[in-house]
């Protein structure tokens, strides 16, 4: 696949990171310090860039991938409970950065013949950032967002989260149709594709059976309706290998944000959660050896962490409901070195080093997609079971995820596919495909989260923290639903805020968001 890497946008990406790391309201929506005369191209690429955002603190917990026993700073959905900096970063980083600058580039290029594809793959990715939102917070502003710069709207109505999606839904299928591969004027600076017209079909079309399949609780047909759409001869098709994964790739210039924080002052406080190591144990799944790890020093650097046991049988992931004293009564405690405790963390030579990939939107997960939607009757093409192997390999097949190739070789492919733990089960088709969905969306946690709430898998145990949110009880069945509105908000733009909440119920942490009713 032809990538771009971070290094090669490097000066460009600083100006507008300066300009992006504004912290105050107004912020959000308008940028009177927008370098206006930069190409656009080069504000798209810094918008593909900041759209992945961090997302550990609470959807890689919830999950059930990512533990940490602390509380002040780091709790989040590992305790289910509010903490503002963490639940509005996904708000705050998603307006201020790409929502900001692709409103940007829509409008301020709509007149110019030469831009016509730069503007489709801002409307596709405009509205994947928008989805984003939606699946984290429901209501959220879309009519008038990013609108501060261009029309001085500083205090966005917030729109009914379903609207959005039929918003959403229209931007992909267009912008997608209108992407024109005989005009070779597409940008170079493009991070997924460097430009490549049919990958971006590939791509619109592949979220747009995503966002089918959100409506597989609320309205089956719907759902169908949408899958095909996708699907449908002549618009493209969707992902047809691991070459279309869409992925940020960072350098050593550029670091993984999420990767930075768990390897500087963090590197002691995060854990494998266990859930997910038994699933791997389990199911002798051969990604596991390259996932976990066990250091003899965990709470220093790489550089000085000594040994790392990556022995799958020997891994152990840390238990949910426990706070860093409670825990040492958890059933199979296995002690501390230092300050750290001895559980299974994320490689950080691999899945967790400071240039690891953010994978948004993959082969594998459209593949499974495919395997539901034909389990379901949605579709009448491909096989469900061939649909699934494939997604497991191509996961598999992700070198860039694991920072060398995966030592897995096609022989152990076949044999954990074929093996009684995960062979494909008609009769159990649905928890399969999902649990394996779980899985090849390690780090997309934002993903992750929204297709457990949307399928109801894996079966995690709820987390039953003492002192969490009732909500999460009460309303939740016992796990997080979605994030709650950022404070600011509530202050700066309550009246707005508070029509949403009036549409959607509670504004906390049990409350679902209209596809997961």
């Amino acid at each position: 696949m032809k990538k771009i890497t971070i290094y090669a946008i490097a000066c460009a990406a600083l100006a507008l990171t300066v300009a992006a790391c504004d912290k105050k309201f107004e912020s959000i929506n308008t940028n009177p310090a927008l370098a206006n005369d930069l190409a656009p191209e080069y504000l798209f690429s810094n918008a593909q860039r900041l759209s992945a955002i961090s997302t550990h603190h609470y959807q890689g917990a919830i999950v059930q991938q990512m533990s940490t026993p602390y509380g002040g700073l780091n709790a989040a959905g590992n305790r289910n409970i509010v903490n503002d900096q963490h639940s509005s970063a996904p708000f705050n980083d998603l307006y201020g950065g790409p929502i900001r600058y692709l409103t940007h580039i829509i409008e301020q290029t709509t007149e110019d013949p030469t831009n016509h594809n730069l503007i489709q793959m801002a409307r596709i990715w405009r509205a994947y950032c928008f989805q984003l939102l939606v699946d984290t917070y429901g209501d959220v502003p879309f009519s008038e967002a990013g609108k501060g710069y261009s029309e001085g709207i500083f205090l966005p109505k917030y729109d009914n989260a379903s609207d959005i999606y039929d918003a959403i839904v229209a931007e992909y299928q267009d912008a997608t149709d209108l992407l024109d591969p005989n005009n070779k004027t597409f940008p170079e600076a493009d991070l997924f594709y460097e430009g490549d017209i049919d990958q971006w079909k590939r791509l619109g079309n592949s979220l747009l059976l995503r966002a089918g399949m959100r409506y597989t609780k609320t309205d089956e047909e719907r759902a169908r309706t949408l899958v095909n759409k996708a699907l449908e001869a002549g618009r493209g098709g969707v992902f047809n290998s691991v070459e279309d994964d869409a992925y940020v790739q960072f350098s050593d210039t550029y670091t993984n944000g999420t990767s930075s924080s768990l390897l500087a002052g963090e590197r002691a406080n995060f854990y494998i959660g266990a859930p997910f190591i038994e699933f791997l144990k389990r199911t002798a799944d051969p990604r596991l050896r390259y996932i976990a790890v066990l250091y003899e020093n965990p709470s220093n650097p790489l550089a000085t962490a000594g040994a790392a046991n990556t022995n799958p049988s020997d891994q152990i992931g840390m238990p949910y409901g426990y706070n860093e004293n409670s825990i040492e009564g958890a059933p199979g405690f296995p002690g501390k070195i230092g300050s750290a405790f001895k559980y299974s963390q994320f490689n950080r030579a691999t899945v967790i080093r400071l240039t690891a990939p953010e994978y948004l939107v993959s082969y594998s997960q459209t593949q499974l997609l495919l395997a539901e939607a034909r389990v379901r009757g949605y579709i009448t093409t491909g096989d469900a079971e061939s649909y699934y192997n494939e997604a497991i390999r191509s996961h598999m097949e992700q070198a860039p995820l694991y920072g060398i190739r995966p030592d897995i070789s096609d022989t152990e492919k076949e044999d954990f596919l074929q093996g009684n733990l995960v062979k494909f089960d008609p009769a159990n088709a649905l928890k399969q495909i999902n649990e394996q969905y779980w899985v090849s969306s390690l780090r997309n946690w934002s993903e992750a989260w929204a297709n457990f709430r949307r399928s109801g898998y894996p079966q995690l145990e709820p987390v039953n923290f003492p002192s969490q949110d009732p909500s999460v009880n009460e309303d939740g069945g016992g796990f997080i639903r979605r994030l709650v509105y950022p404070l600011k908000e509530l202050s700066a733009n309550g009246a707005n805020v508070q029509e949403a909440i009036s549409r959607m119920g509670e504004d906390n942490l049990g409350t679902s968001v209209f596809w997961d009713k």
